[in-house]
């Protein structure tokens, strides 16, 4: 069904699926779950009381900070119903880079989980703009701060309606220390967004029944316009888990038969690496059985991969059948391994601006190295300068917030979304990101690099569990100030253990980087390698922070 208003959206799943499990999450004293009839019901009386009782104004801005559970829903359609523009906040931010945020978003309203609640104190006395703290949970506090359950329960009151060009969200971006990006989401943008979405997962997930478990933080543009109201949209069961823990995620897969999942390609690998991991424990018959069976699945059907390889889908459920992956590039190898095993991976790409889905990696062509065609609504060219992929239509945004200069510097006149990404487009409409304009590496001479496709070949190490490659300048000689190749290693720590001393590690590491190197041409072969034993810092969509990583190791 095509909407023209969150309003008839909500409206429309209240009564059609009622009583049904909408939002859950485990917690520590069992399940907590709504109904599609009590979302329905605790956003409006969140909505009546910002109208009615506190006098939030139309237009006006309403941030959350808090990890995902159930409630979380109930603000953002609340906040919509308000008629107020939403600012989701990252919930692993600092505390300064918050103070950053919303310093440029001058939010009327702050709602905030318990576990947030000192933070969320902290902000309400430093931002001026904010004269309401409401908590999302019922939580006892001396302070007698208002929380969702204890406000009036009134339902009733006159719904603000707004045009499809206003802002429905500001997203704000990583990289928002100092200079805040936030990025301008409209009515128009997110409807877009469903009605192309709709047929993609009506392709992906044909059962109506279906349980679906998202471990992205509701903060995502990603997880609000798919893993929410998409999701919503056709009646699924949206489950979270509490910890992001793999034995955590495996419970509640196995306790709630969960049949898809919203993932990102990090997680796949940590599940590739723990089946793998525990395959090796086992004796040499059962290796030899996996390795016969894993030959064998190839030549299969679905069903026949999952016969064969029952006792790893029992361990996940014995439900789960596939699952979308994005927010970073896939490794082929890690989605090829569950595909053989007889669970569908479909890559998606897309970014913030973009309202975020672009593609999605499906259909009779669809090939692991590509994320797919373009949306429906979507227009693609490559720029024939610089390979940049460019897009157009009712999906883009309208703009970073309060910033017409940096907006120009990425949407132009004739309204084509920079995306920044290196592209290429196939006969059958495909799309293959080759690599990033803003990660590219210059060297001496011109020659142009790749992060990613350097990442790309070293990731065929079973032994590096992160790899990061930078463009990092020269302190000396001749060249001192222009950047040479260097290479940031994490092992798995079973690899690392091998080892007396760090000393011997490295040396194994360099001469491995060096033997993969030789498939590439020898200017893009990494001349700086650090190894480090701790994980390297990154986004909640778990991309790497080279801007981050590079300050860390730029004088080492």
């Amino acid at each position: 069904m095509k909407y023209e208003n969150v309003f008839s959206l909500l409206e429309d799943v209240t009564l059609k699926f009622n009583e049904k499990t909408s939002l859950g999450i485990k917690t520590s004293l069992g399940w907590s779950e709504f109904t599609y009839k009590g979302l329905g019901l605790l956003s409006r009386k969140l909505a009546r009381y910002l109208i009615e009782d506190l006098n939030i104004q139309k237009g006006e801005r309403l941030a959350i900070l808090s990890e995902s559970m159930p409630e979380y829903g109930a603000c953002v359609f609340g906040s919509v119903l308000a008629g107020l523009t939403t600012v989701p906040l990252d919930n692993k931010l600092t505390i300064y880079e918050l103070k950053s945020i919303l310093s440029n978003a001058e939010p009327a309203v702050l709602l905030a989980s318990s576990s947030n609640l000192a933070r969320a104190k902290e902000l309400k006395d430093s931002i001026p703009s904010i004269k309401h703290l409401i908590l999302t949970e019922s939580f006892e506090n001396s302070e007698n701060i208002q929380t969702l359950y204890s406000i009036p329960n009134e339902y009733n009151a006159k719904w603000r309606r707004r045009p499809l060009n206003d802002t429905a969200f500001i997203i704000y971006t990583s990289g928002t220390t100092g200079a805040p990006k936030g990025v301008e989401i409209t009515f128009k943008n997110m409807l877009a967004q469903m009605h192309d979405t709709r047929p993609v997962v009506d392709e992906l997930i044909p059962h109506p029944d279906m349980k679906v478990l998202s471990i992205l933080p509701m903060n995502h543009l990603f997880e609000l316009t798919v893993g929410f109201f998409t999701f919503l949209n056709h009646g699924f069961s949206i489950y979270y888990a509490k910890s992001l823990k793999p034995k955590d995620i495996m419970q509640v897969m196995v306790e709630k038969q969960i049949t898809f999942m919203i993932t990102v390609p990090a997680f796949l690998k940590l599940l590739k690496t723990s089946i793998e991991s525990e395959l090796s424990k086992s004796s040499k018959l059962q290796k030899a059985l996996f390795k016969t069976c894993y030959f064998m699945a190839q030549f299969l059907p679905k069903g026949g991969k999952r016969f064969l390889f029952k006792k790893i889908h029992d361990k996940f459920g014995g439900k789960f059948s596939g699952c979308i992956a994005g927010g970073a590039p896939l490794d082929e190898n890690v989605g090829k391994f569950f595909e053989r095993i007889g669970i569908d991976v479909y890559q998606g790409y897309g970014l913030s601006e973009a309202s975020p889905v672009v593609a999605v990696n499906r259909g009779k062509y669809k090939n692991m190295k590509s994320v797919g065609p373009a949306l429906n609504s979507l227009q693609t060219k490559i720029d024939e300068k610089t390979g940049e992929l460019l897009l157009k239509g009712p999906s883009i945004m309208k703009g970073y917030y309060k910033n017409q200069e940096l907006t120009n510097d990425v949407i132009s006149e004739d309204k084509w979304l920079h995306t920044g990404d290196i592209a290429n487009i196939d006969k059958h409409g495909l799309i293959y990101i080759t690599g990033r304009i803003k990660n590219m590496i210059v060297l001496t001479g011109g020659k142009k690099v790749f992060p990613e496709e350097i990442e790309t070949v070293l990731s065929q190490s079973p032994n590096f569990q992160e790899i990061c490659v930078l463009g990092m300048p020269k302190t000396f000689g001749e060249k001192d100030g222009q950047e040479e190749i260097a290479v940031i290693i994490v092992p798995t720590q079973s690899y690392a253990q091998k080892f007396n001393d760090k000393k011997e590690l490295e040396f194994a590491i360099t001469k491995e980087i060096k033997m993969l190197s030789a498939q590439l041409a020898h200017y893009k072969r990494p001349v700086k390698i650090i190894v480090r034993q701790e994980s390297l810092p990154r986004t909640t969509t778990n991309k790497l922070k080279r801007k981050d990583i590079k300050e860390m190791f730029c004088n080492v």
